[in-house]
């Protein structure tokens, strides 16, 4: 008997504290889900699908260039039922996802935008670490079936036990140790720009800092894999009897002026002829002399503020075919 006794306790441990282990896991995982769910605050929006927001008639994907630029406020009081699909650094490949997942909301027809930039047949991402965290809060929103590339594993440390992959986010827990949570997004203009010469040179390094982060250090511009993925977005709505716009948007003179004209020739190129190829109209803002000389509608050298973005909506409203047959003008 005296045997039995060490075996049953070691057996015991061996139970309980793994078991005590998940229960506190378990219960850190309740607050930290708060926590966790406030660094995908740019996907909220699409839980007002089916539920504030029906049969969209006006839409947008795109990156940041997208989730920025293209503001409905106006048309919205109007009774036009709009929606913007777009987020930092989303490529074509994670558009089709949410289209897939999202677009039976969608209505007969809907006009919807397709942001076409100077990244946008290669990554915005600069780095696995970046590009990680852009598939992470995809899952947050999609179904296992059109996450790209889904993996089980992933899925359960970030969205069924977010707590397993906190790291440092553990400390957030704890009042007294805030972290800053590190967006790759837009930056803040700190000082309107263009109304003295250390706004504008402080405007002309974060536009050096752009460029540098779209263009250098990045061996091929133009993937085939993007263009593709481009072509089953637009597949994608003609399928489902939606408009495909192609459009760039806005970008400050700040912004154009160090991009070389032998990447113009290939970008313009290639939208082009995507654009004759599959019969959808391509719309270019990019150096439009209305936004490009007036760094008040930036916040920075390419995402316009909130002004901008009214005023280029205002723009494109009346500029642009399909947007105009849906409303009517």
């Amino acid at each position: 008997m005296n045997r039995k006794k060490p075996i049953l306790v070691f057996i015991a441990k061996c139970i309980c504290i793994p078991a005590t282990a998940v229960l506190i896991l378990f219960l850190l995982d309740i607050p930290y889900r708060k926590i966790d769910d406030e660094k995908y605050m740019d996907m909220w929006n699409l839980r007002m699908l089916g539920n504030q927001i029906n049969e969209v008639e006006i839409a947008n994907v795109g990156s940041s260039h997208g989730a920025y630029d293209f503001v409905y406020d106006a048309l919205t009081e109007d009774g036009y039922s709009c929606f913007n699909f777009g987020s930092v650094s989303q490529t074509y490949q994670y558009d089709l996802a949410l289209l897939r997942e999202y677009g039976k909301h969608l209505d007969e027809g809907c006009v919807l935008f397709i942001p076409v930039s100077y990244f946008s047949f290669n990554n915005e991402t600069v780095n696995e670490t970046e590009a990680q965290a852009l598939s992470v809060k995809y899952y947050h929103c999609l179904s296992p079936k059109n996450v790209p590339d889904y993996d089980l594993y992933t899925d359960i440390v970030t969205t069924r036990l977010p707590i397993l992959s906190a790291g440092e986010d553990l400390l957030k827990l704890l009042p007294e140790f805030p972290l800053s949570l590190k967006v790759f997004a837009a930056e803040e203009n700190p000082d309107a720009p263009g109304m003295d010469e250390a706004a504008v040179a402080e405007f002309a390094n974060r536009a050096a800092s752009r460029y540098d982060r779209h263009f250098n250090n990045k061996e091929n511009l133009f993937l085939p894999e993007r263009e593709e993925q481009l072509l089953s977005l637009i597949d994608y709505c003609k399928e489902h009897e939606l408009t495909p716009v192609l459009i760039t948007t806005p970008f400050s003179s700040y912004y154009n002026a160090p991009v070389s004209e032998t990447f113009f020739d290939q970008f313009y190129s290639t939208v082009n002829r995507i654009s004759s190829d599959t019969g959808v109209s391509y719309y270019d803002y990019s150096h439009d002399a209305r936004f490009s000389e007036n760094l008040a509608y930036f916040s920075d050298s390419d995402h316009l503020n909130a002004e901008g973005a009214a005023y280029f909506m205002e723009i494109i409203t009346e500029e642009v075919p399909e947007l105009r047959d849906v409303l009517g003008r």
